[in-house]
């Protein structure tokens, strides 16, 4: 388990698709409940109009709450990413940031569901931002969640 946390915190930034999309994790805290992650405008990542290729500001929302809600839920638990939605705002222009918290509620509500209920679908809202603060798309992310059998 020190291995995947040791990748987490420090060798996801050279993860292959983060590189080629420009994806940097800046800052994830201990308890793995908050996370902010950037991704400024390069070669790699433009696309025909020279802003922001979608794909790659997806890739910067992918796996975040996957990994938070593995790391906060523990091994009696499965979580998968399930689906996405992303709504184009603005054209990205530089760089643009995500941030992501989960909090004792959203893990509360997701254990008293699984309580009564086998599996869940959970969705977290991602807004990502430019430097100003100015909405660039927002995301829906779905997860899959369910407790292990025993």
């Amino acid at each position: 388990m020190r291995l995947r946390q040791l990748f987490l915190e420090k060798i996801i930034n050279f993860y292959g698709p983060f590189v080629g999309a420009g994806v940097r994790l800046q800052k994830m805290s201990k308890d793995f409940r908050h996370a902010r992650v950037a991704m400024k405008l390069t070669f790699y990542n433009k696309n025909y109009m020279g802003t922001q290729f979608g794909g790659s500001l997806y890739a910067m929302v992918d796996p975040w709450y996957m990994l938070m809600l593995i790391k906060n839920l523990g091994p009696e638990y499965i979580v998968w990413d399930k689906a996405a939605t992303i709504n184009f705002r603005k054209p990205g222009r530089g760089t643009v940031y995500a941030n992501f918290n989960l909090t004792d509620a959203h893990l509360e509500e997701i254990r008293a569901t699984l309580v009564t209920q086998n599996k869940m679908d959970y969705i977290f809202k991602v807004e990502i931002k430019d430097k100003d603060g100015k909405l660039i798309a927002d995301v829906d992310k779905v997860l899959y969640i369910r407790k292990k059998s025993t």
